[in-house]
């Protein structure tokens, strides 16, 4: 779950075993947090829960001084490169590589960052909510290295997961008011997720 805010959202979200926390450092975002913020991150017992660093070609000075004590993984949306991603490796973060998909071709792109721990299929929206078209869900490599934005809720979840995605990263679905999250979205998508699972055994 990703745009999240460092004071109001990490407790529930971790109370309900979510995997990635996602904080949006982008200053164009209605989600982009304060550096200031980031200090209370590390006072959360995170249990199975990972912190991660939504950025868009951060430098290495930013990585430095803002990242390495409280994020497990950085999660890139910019124009970065496999070299690149190799060079932010080193810093000791896991990398999961955002691609923007707007037609077919674009979903070959993935081979291009094997060094990247996991790969997020996004529309070309950023975080104007754009639902992933569902033709090209069927054609994105499935498995546990693969995630999917787009315009994800409780209502298209089960769909979606029909068509072998079941890694999801979702933010303005959340929302009731643009940049908030609803704890009560939250936990009711949780109890929707929780409910298929139990369904699929």
């Amino acid at each position: 779950m990703c745009g999240l805010n460092p004071t109001r959202d990490v407790q529930l979200c971790i109370d309900q075993d979510i995997d990635f926390l996602g904080f949006v450092f982008y200053d164009k975002s209605p989600r982009n947090i304060n550096l200031a913020e980031i200090k209370i991150l590390s006072k959360y017992n995170k249990k199975s829960s990972s912190f991660v660093a939504v950025t868009v070609n951060p430098t290495d000075k930013f990585i430095k001084e803002n990242l390495l004590d409280c994020f497990e993984y950085i999660q890139l949306h910019g124009s970065e490169t496999a070299k690149r991603i190799t060079e932010i490796k080193k810093f000791g973060l896991k990398i999961i590589k955002a691609i923007k998909i707007k037609n077919e071709k674009d979903i070959n792109r993935y081979k291009e960052f094997n060094n990247a721990d996991l790969i997020l299929f996004d529309t070309p929206g950023m975080e104007k909510s754009i639902e992933f078209p569902k033709e090209l869900i069927s054609k994105i490599p499935k498995g546990e290295k693969f995630a999917l934005a787009g315009s994800i809720s409780e209502d298209n979840i089960e769909n979606i997961s029909k068509l072998g995605v079941n890694f999801f990263d979702l933010s303005s679905s959340l929302e009731s008011q643009l940049g908030y999250k609803d704890h009560f979205k939250i936990k009711s998508f949780i109890n929707k997720i929780n409910e298929f699972k139990t369904k699929k055994k």
